[in-house]
């Protein structure tokens, strides 16, 4: 349990908002929180028993990568992508995920799925085949926006994986907590509460990573022959680390993109954000500009020579979402039916789970989502935003590091990480209260009880315990193990709520309809990009 009188301290000194008053009234109002909706995305690359890249194309037994509602790709033909449907229930959700899994274990043959975000030996970049749709036009636009984005970043930016986790709150929610009626015409106030929520992940959410973060080393061929200024240690065998780092993922080694940092996105209005994505996607890059859009032979380098491609183009750890149309741009959707659900993209992928994330995970974003729903979040602007990333690549790179500090805001002010987190989790033990009141059990209150340890004992963190391992038997030879341990584990495992047939049914119509797609397409390539882009 948590001191009291230590929480009082901690208010004094303002380490992070005062909730007491939303808290009560949420003590108050318990059934606000039922119908909680989620969904899980997870990333993983297929391998080769021996951890190296498969340089096979996505199988063709599970369907059309472009047109699968649960299978598809991300990046590349070797980058899987699973993808569970909206559901109220975290037990279900992951009982869906297990199951695309273990259909895709049986499915793989010899491959393995990779336990990893950060890749294990890459001996050839040249050699990551890029995803391929077919021949529609929006399959090939597909392709050519990933052709720009490894010609943008490179392949292996693009070839790190993550866990994609989507919540949003129930309409009785919004209806109590902010007296909306239906969510048409409650749609500006439901999508300032989000937005609320998005300005304090961007404050406090670099504790997802603390506690989460499990990319702490990588595979010396990642850098490519590169040479970094990090203080890399290393087992002189190709794995290297930072020994107080959580998630080299969320670095800028890995996912991010420095090129972005001045767009001058906020998160203050809806109508202010959606307008400086647009901007971005329309305004010329001197950079891409020189690369143009075709090489010497006539063939495709990228999309545009935008800042931006296309809106997904934009790497941020959070997003606002909205279901969208066909042919319909995201922000469209949301200028159109305001924000549906948030996008948290800040999980490395969690190696101690067969299939990439666990049920604590999800009870501890729910807890965190719904309290920044609730704190006050005053408005951020470009710069403040830019001030957040500080305190994100502190914890990213050294967050395990004795003494650790947090600044506040772009003052120059700071708390111990320690200190920072158990006040946060004092908050988070009244929500886990009233969601564990409404479930008639104590799942949500063990999770703060058991990850709150963390703080005082960095041991604990899932970043320090893979280190353990992966300084045993290197990246690759940890990630082959675990690889391994769980293709057998799912193999193994019986179907809980799909079946076979649903499985070979929704192959079989993915492929249908791309093909379906392909023979209705009467624009050539050209034409199509260029009606997309008037």
């Amino acid at each position: 349990m948590l001191n009291k009188n230590k929480l009082l301290t901690q208010r004094e000194v303002n380490v992070i908002p005062d909730v007491s008053k939303a808290l009560s009234w949420l003590e108050a109002h318990p059934d606000a929180l039922k119908g909680i909706g989620r969904g899980i995305e997870r990333e993983s690359l297929r391998v080769k028993p021996d951890g190296h890249l498969a340089t096979t194309g996505h199988p063709e037994s599970l369907g059309s990568a472009l047109k699968h509602d649960w299978i598809t790709t991300d990046f590349a033909e070797t980058l899987m992508e699973f993808i569970t449907p909206v559901d109220q229930s975290i037990d279900r959700s992951l009982a869906f995920l297990r199951d695309i899994h273990r259909h895709v274990a049986r499915e793989l043959g010899e491959e393995r799925l990779w336990p990893f975000s950060m890749p294990g030996f890459i001996d050839d970049v040249d050699s990551i085949e890029l995803a391929q749709y077919g021949s529609s036009n929006i399959g090939k636009m597909k392709t050519l926006y990933r052709q720009g984005l490894k010609n943008r970043y490179s392949a292996l930016m693009q070839i790190i994986s993550g866990v994609h986790y989507n919540f949003s709150l129930p309409l009785s929610f919004w209806q109590e907590w902010a007296d909306v009626k239906d969510a048409e015409s409650g749609k500006e106030t439901i999508s300032a509460g989000y937005l609320r929520l998005i300005r304090n992940y961007y404050r406090f959410g670099w504790v997802i990573p603390y506690l989460f973060g499990a990319s702490p080393a990588i595979c010396s061929s990642f850098l490519q022959g590169r040479e970094s200024n990090l203080p890399f240690e290393g087992d002189g065998k190709g794995t290297l680390w930072l020994p107080h780092a959580t998630s080299l993922r969320l670095s800028d080694l890995g996912y991010t993109n420095k090129s972005q940092s001045g767009l001058g996105i906020t998160f203050n209005s809806l109508e202010g954000y959606v307008a400086a994505l647009k901007a971005a996607i329309k305004t010329p890059s001197e950079e891409y500009a020189a690369m143009g859009t075709k090489d010497a032979e006539g063939n495709w380098l990228q999309l545009n020579t935008n800042v931006l491609q296309i809106e997904n183009e934009l790497y941020a750890p959070i997003r606002p979402k909205r279901v969208t149309r066909s042919g319909e741009a995201p922000s469209d959707a949301l200028l159109r039916g305001g924000i549906e659900y948030i996008e948290v993209r800040s999980l490395d992928i969690n190696p101690f789970s067969a299939i990439g994330v666990d049920a604590d995970q999800a009870r501890f974003l729910d807890l965190f989502l719904i309290w920044c729903t609730l704190a006050d979040a005053p408005e951020m602007s470009a710069d403040e935003l830019l001030c957040t990333r500080k305190n994100w690549n502190r914890v990213v790179m050294e967050g395990r590091k004795p003494g650790q500090v947090i600044a506040v805001g772009c003052s120059e002010k700071e708390h111990t990480l320690v200190e920072v987190g158990k006040a946060l989790f004092a908050d988070l033990r009244r929500v886990a209260e009233v969601l564990d009141s409404n479930h008639g059990n104590t799942q949500y209150q063990q999770v703060c009880d058991q990850l709150v340890a963390s703080f005082d004992d960095p041991e604990l963190t899932y970043s320090a315990r893979i280190l353990h391992a992966i300084k045993e038997n290197g990246l690759t030879g940890a990630g082959v193990a675990l690889a391994e341990q769980y293709r057998h584990l799912l193999c193994e495992e019986s179907l809980e709520i799909l079946t076979e047939e649903d499985f070979s049914r929704q192959a079989l119509e993915s492929v249908q309809a791309q093909e379906k797609l392909e023979q209705s397409d009467t624009l050539d390539f050209e034409s199509y990009l260029a009606g997309r882009e008037g």
